[in-house]
């Protein structure tokens, strides 16, 4: 079974002279309920479908199942997706042995800017750069799938 073991924080300082990419991504909901969360994503120029568990207690680790499938594709099942589309830039930023994946939000979650990182256990020691704010890990409202629903903007 594939285990997503992430910690999210809020982003305080300039993360951006030290990111290595930018990708877009357009997302939408097939199902947001905490049990199965079925999503769909363009990202840069690919398609994924993406399904994930509830988290456990800590908030930090979940079932997670992805798959590559075309633009085209997603593009159709966008149309049928719960209200609401999460619109964001990805910037991948560097610090220390890992990859911070910080996104920018836009829309009706403008202001918003999230960093998450990968793990490969919940206890792992990992280098937390300057710009890193508060940790929101387990917080569901900064879960995409609820930012379609309650957007940053109208907390």
């Amino acid at each position: 079974m594939a285990q997503e073991i992430e910690r999210k924080f809020l982003v305080k300082g300039d993360f951006k002279p030290f990111s290595t990419k930018a990708i877009r991504i357009t997302q939408g909901y097939l199902s947001s309920v905490a049990e199965r969360i079925v999503r769909v994503r363009i990202k840069g120029d690919k398609g994924f479908i993406t399904i994930k568990g509830k988290s456990n207690a800590t908030g930090i680790s979940r079932y997670e199942w992805e798959k590559e499938i075309p633009v085209s594709e997603i593009e159709e099942l966008l149309k049928i997706c719960e209200p609401g589309v999460i619109d964001k830039t990805r910037f991948l930023v560097k610090a220390g042995a890992r990859t911070y994946e910080v996104d920018e939000f836009y829309g009706e979650n403008q202001g918003l800017v999230v960093a998450e990182i990968e793990l490969t256990a919940e206890e792992e020691e990992f280098e937390k750069p300057l710009w890193l704010g508060e940790e929101v890990t387990g917080d569901v409202r900064y879960y995409n799938s609820m930012l379609i629903k309650y957007p940053f903007t109208k907390w």
